[in-house]
């Protein structure tokens, strides 16, 4: 019997707790809960769950913080993350996009729609990133700019190794195989995401603004990501060999 997947949940609120454990166990799934940052990091430390669901309003510690704290430890970036939060304000969705989350919903909410959120970032995960794009090679007329090994999944800008997040690596993948040749919104969600990435409409702008913030930090001044407006991003051509 295959073994089911096991979320952690960390939520201050028991009741909230207790609604998300009902409904995940009834749906197949094993959760653990953790009501504060501090057991939340223990149970992630002892085994890696499938999912987490990440309160942001944690007595102990913020719950971007935590988030941090977990995708520091051994393995942690490999397993997907999903806020919950009581604000609904567009900047913390954006703050927990950027740091790589794979959604956030706000409460109050369905338990049974976070139940669905939860099947489809596990299906999502689930599937190599950009299956639909060919193998990659470095582009022969940029040798001393990019740099990828898709074994590692690494990317280096300018010979430094790039800290990137699984889906920061899919973005700069697929723009750095084809330099000039711009990629939709729509392109990099079916591309990098699945294209089942409908529960939030910011996340490719999002991913694209922490990975120029990335890039600059190794070239600070050039901005290697080219935005066309109403079309999308395009890895620009104009480069210079050395820095």
């Amino acid at each position: 019997m295959a073994l089911k997947p096991r979320i952690l949940i960390v939520e201050d609120e028991s009741g909230i707790a207790d609604t998300l454990q009902y409904v995940l166990s009834t749906d197949g799934f094993a959760p653990v809960w953790a009501s504060t940052a501090e057991d939340a990091i223990a149970q992630f430390s002892a085994e890696l769950p499938a999912l987490a669901v990440l309160d942001v309003g944690l007595p102990d510690l913020n719950g971007f913080e935590l988030f941090r704290r977990l995708q520091a430890l051994p393995g942690g970036k490999q397993v997907p993350m999903l806020f919950l939060t009581a604000r609904s304000d567009e900047i913390d969705r954006v703050v927990g996009l950027e740091l790589g989350a794979d959604d956030y919903i706000a409460k109050p909410f369905s338990p049974r729609e976070l139940v669905a959120r939860v099947r489809t970032i596990l299906r999502r995960s689930a599937r190599p990133l950009t299956t639909a794009a060919p193998a990659v090679t470095a582009p022969a007329n940029t040798p001393a700019i990019w740099a990828l090994d898709e074994e590692r999944r690494q990317i280096r800008f300018y010979g430094k190794l790039l800290e990137l997040s699984r889906y920061e690596y899919g973005v700069l993948r697929l723009l750095v195989q084809k330099p000039g040749r711009v990629f939709t919104r729509d392109e990099l969600l079916l591309q990098v995401w699945g294209g089942d990435n409908d529960s939030f409409d910011r996340t490719v702008d999002a991913h694209i603004k922490t990975l120029r913030a990335k890039l600059k930090l190794v070239a600070p001044g050039h901005d290697p990501i080219r935005t066309l407006r109403g079309s999308g991003y395009a890895l620009s051509e104009e480069l210079p060999e050395t820095l």
